[in-house]
């Protein structure tokens, strides 16, 4: 490749391409050491990640065990050291600058890698960065009684995770694993962990002492040498089984996050947003749906009995059917056992594979599309009200806004009742909410806080049409605004954000493989992965639309139709010097909310 750069121009940042020459003369040199090759021996498993997960986790991993630190020196003469990213797949050297100064920076930066002399401590141990700053505000061991946080969840039932480094006040209706494990919740018999990233050494510590040798199955979509981790893993644990989700089509995952939780009691059901591991359940934005206490159905009664109207408890059998596995055969029947008739959410899920017919509707975004279309009315005005959706990670969606965006997935959102109204005659505004890379860099976690924020420069940079539609993320109201969102959420709102026509939190991310995509024009559908959320709608609580909470912690605000959308509204757009975070290219202009710079690989 010939020196030099060329760059890519839109209201929303410069793409720069770097030659291969300054890569060259831009690589960082880690800091050396007599015993330097054990040191690095010991740093690169120190900084790799003690169960499976993505590169991009990966990458947040080593940059917290061996930070970069950022330092200015004006009146340096070197040059800078910002490292370009050079990827397996591309090797253009695609640099998403993280200032409009990028390519003519006003200052010189110097990196340096921090490796010896610092103390390594167990990912249990860790707080993370912040705990120097936010050391006096403590999660999740506080003294909140999690039948007030549950009582504070009605009727909604939709609750936040605990965040490390919030005032406590934006914890009190929150819940971390261990209060949804807690004995407090029930006698716990058993119970199955749907989920991606998974530590289960972490996971069982989560359990109280008490049910830490219940039977526990594990369902997971691990293939080849993560598989053989995972299993590795679990080896210690007796009571421990695992159920591998078939994935036979490509880039498919299991990306579900589930817990049936069996008690002495009855039965819970918890869908959730969180990855089992540390850091999903410490600083990050995650949301909880948490059932009630279902019980047994009594002896001689009709099986029919415990189905609600939202018709949730078949939903969850047919989901789990899906699996083909035995080991879930075994919940299905311990569902059926149970009276579900108190849920009042309808149930949203995703299965890999390709479904025609009446199939067709069963899962994905046209399972949405048959739910509002069948339990909800058009109400006068309601066709103009915009549609939100908030994510943590992008899929390729193809040349234009019309390949899928705009065309069948927003019909399925903007679906209200059985009129059929075309794309043409109803244009709801769409607002994508995306953390920007100024989001991330003050974050609570900064930099390392991207890794759970996937989108890759390989695809941000086939669609910088998309970008134009992104907001950015600012929760004032749950007081989540540095705590960066993992949670999935979809809604439709009034122009005056006062009023709710349906809300969904998922584990679903913006991507065809997550929602499903029409082929054979239309009369098939293709899914490529497992998803799992659930749709609030109106009409199952007896309402006609939920009004919005303005501050979802707030005691003022009581009123049981106030829907707790936990990030401010109306969404804030990019500013014309924001970008969406790309995870796997350098930010070293700027340094984040801990001194350091972003440097992926």
């Amino acid at each position: 490749m010939h020196s030099g750069a060329s760059s890519q121009q839109s209201d929303h940042g410069k793409w720069t391409l770097s030659s291969s020459d300054d890569e060259e003369e831009t690589s960082i040199k880690p800091s050396t050491s007599s015993s330097s090759s054990l040191s690095a021996n010991r740093d690169s498993k120190d900084s790799m990640p003690q169960y499976p997960c993505s590169e991009a986790r990966k990458a947040s991993h080593k940059r917290k065990s061996n930070p970069v630190k950022f330092e200015e020196h004006a009146h340096s003469k070197g040059a800078s050291p910002a490292k370009k990213l050079k990827s397996d797949k591309d090797d253009s050297g695609w640099c998403l600058s993280s200032s409009d100064e990028e390519t003519k920076p006003s200052h010189k930066v110097k990196v340096k890698i921090e490796k010896d002399g610092v103390k390594k401590q167990p990912l249990d141990n860790q707080q993370g960065p912040s705990t120097q700053t936010h050391g006096k505000y403590k999660t999740p061991s506080d003294s909140q009684d999690p039948w007030d946080v549950l009582q504070a969840g009605e009727p909604f039932r939709f609750y936040l995770t605990k965040v490390n480094g919030v005032k406590p006040k934006y914890n009190a209706g929150a819940l971390h694993i261990k209060d949804i494990l807690s004995p407090l919740f029930g006698t716990l018999e058993s119970s199955a962990q749907f989920n991606y990233c998974i530590h289960i050494p972490w996971l069982v510590k989560q359990y109280p002492e008490e049910f830490r040798k219940k039977p526990l199955l594990i369902v997971h979509g691990e293939k080849r040498e993560s598989k053989a981790k995972l299993h590795e893993d679990a080896h210690p644990y007796e009571n421990v089984r695992l159920c591998q989700a078939k994935l036979d089509i490509a880039f498919g995952t299991h990306h579900t996050k589930m817990m049936l939780l069996l008690y002495k009691e009855g039965l819970r059901v918890v869908i959730h947003t969180s990855n089992l591991i540390h850091e999903d359940w410490h600083q990050k934005t995650q949301g909880i749906w948490l059932s009630p206490l279902y019980p047994r159905i009594a002896e001689g009664a009709s099986i029919s009995a415990g189905e609600p109207v939202t018709n949730f408890r078949a939903d969850l059998i047919a989901y789990l059917a899906s699996y083909n596995s035995p080991s879930l055969k075994e919940w299905m029947d311990i569902i059926k056992q149970h009276d579900l008739s108190q849920t009042r959410v309808y149930l949203v899920g995703s299965t890999p594979g390709r479904y025609q017919g009446n199939d067709k509707e069963k899962w994905g975004h046209l399972r949405l599309r048959k739910i509002l279309r069948e339990n909800t009315s058009a109400i006068a005005g309601q066709e103009s009200w915009p549609v939100i959706g908030q994510f943590s990670s992008i899929g390729s969606m193809g040349t234009d806004k019309t390949k899928w965006l705009h065309s069948e997935f927003r019909e399925s959102l903007q679906t209200l009742g059985k009129g059929v109204t075309s794309l043409g005659k109803m244009d709801p505004p769409l607002h994508l909410i995306y953390p920007s890379v100024d989001n991330v860099r003050t974050s609570l976690e900064g930099y390392p806080a991207g890794g759970s924020l996937p989108y890759s420069i390989q695809t941000a940079q086939k669609q910088p049409w998309l970008h134009s539609f992104f907001h950015r993320w600012k929760a004032e109201t749950s007081g989540r605004s540095r705590a960066m969102p993992h949670i999935k959420t979809y809604m439709r709102v009034s122009p005056d954000v006062q009023e709710l026509a349906w809300f969904i939190v998922t584990s679903a991310n913006l991507s065809k493989a997550a929602w499903g995509s029409f082929e054979k024009n239309g009369t098939q559908m293709f899914i490529r992965s497992y998803e799992l959320g659930v749709l609030f709608l109106p009409s199952a609580f007896g309402l006609d639309k939920f009004s919005v909470k303005t501050n979802i912690y707030s005691r003022n605000e009581s009123c049981e139709s106030a829907f707790p959308v936990p990030y401010d509204l109306p969404p804030e757009h990019y500013s014309g010097k924001d970008r969406p975070w790309v995870w796997n290219i350098p930010y070293v202009n700027a340094p984040d909310t801990h001194g350091n710079i972003w440097c992926p690989s």
